[in-house]
């Protein structure tokens, strides 16, 4: 039992020992500690147009742990940006420069954070839709600032929509999910870094990722509605409606875009209205020759068809819906 102790000990040691060398291996012979960022704090203080000192407020500043990097490990030693050399009086770039855009540069900083930064919501950062279209780590995240603006639900939507535009205005309308007041983030529902669903959903599908809240739509039901099972965006759209419950459409229509000739019974038959029978719209009778109390149903079919995510109802799947 003690040999069993011992080995378990020296396995979390080494294990230990293999995360705090990963930022020292970033980028070889740098020097993560106090000293060797005091060659770039020299000059870069808070006197810089984008302040850096502020990310020792930050976890990439705790130098009491030794997995944290220091300012070579990330931008490299950058000799030449250092010494310059030549005398030139714009020193040459660092090593690896953050503010750099451009496909090559967006990958070899993307390898840079990911060198300390892998697996979990990272895993799938590989050929996911950010990563295709290049957009560098920095284009969110501020890593020299104490408060990354994206790290907080609050303000994570303002870095969003920087490219989201569409959605930006959409979370205004009528109907919307609580972003725009800060009880939900574009996190809650998205992995930035890649997905294996679609969309970059942070579940395998966008019903799983809705289920997450909408727990009581999940079912199984005795009477399910097939588009509920399929997609729920076939119905709403998540970002903001000007409809309500977010959805597509007002009902009737948005029923009728698949329930074309539901209502061709005897009710919608017209044989008691004057003049015999009627032409129906979408198996609906014209609101005109109805009877107001059919004119308000028809207006909405949630009057009769309430249970629209699915149903138990014991009469059957056609009262149910």
């Amino acid at each position: 039992m003690m040999l069993r102790g011992a080995t378990l000990l020296a396995v979390l040691l080494l294990g230990a020992w293999g995360g705090a060398s990963r930022a020292e291996e970033a980028v070889p012979g740098t020097d993560r500690t106090l000293k060797g960022d005091a060659v770039c704090t020299h000059c870069h203080d808070e006197t810089e147009a984008k302040p850096v000192l502020s990310i020792y407020k930050t976890p990439h500043g705790v130098k009491a742990d030794e997995r944290t990097p220091g300012c070579q490990s990330c931008h490299g030693p950058s000799v030449a940006h250092v010494k310059n050399p030549d005398g030139a009086s714009t020193r040459p770039l660092v090593d690896i420069n953050f503010g750099v855009r451009g496909a090559a540069a967006a990958r070899l900083q993307a390898e840079t954070c990911l060198s300390c930064h892998t697996g979990g919501q990272r895993e799938h950062w590989a050929g996911s839709e950010h990563e295709r279209r290049d957009v560098p780590c920095t284009s969110c995240h501020v890593i020299h600032a104490a408060q990354d603006r994206v790290m907080n639900r609050v303000t994570q939507q303002e870095t969003c929509f920087t490219c989201h535009k569409t959605q930006r205005a959409q979370i205004h309308r009528i109907s919307a999910h609580p972003l725009a007041v800060g009880e939900m983030g574009c996190s809650d529902c998205h992995n930035p870094h890649g997905s294996i669903g679609p969309v970059l959903m942070t579940k395998n599908s966008i019903n799983e990722t809705c289920y997450t809240c909408h727990a009581e739509r999940r079912g199984p039901f005795l009477w399910s509605h097939q588009p509920v099972q399929e997609d729920c965006t076939t119905c709403h759209t998540p970002h903001g409606s000007n409809n309500p419950a977010l959805l597509k459409a007002r009902t009737p229509w948005l029923c009728q875009e698949c329930h074309t000739s539901d209502h061709s019974g005897p009710m919608n038959s017209g044989a008691n209205l004057p003049g015999g029978n009627a032409t129906t719209v979408n198996g609906l009778l014209p609101l005109a020759n109805q009877s107001p109390r059919s004119q308000l149903n028809a207006r909405n079919c949630l009057s009769c068809h309430s249970m629209v995510h699915g149903s138990n109802h014991p009469a059957g799947a056609r009262f149910s819906k």
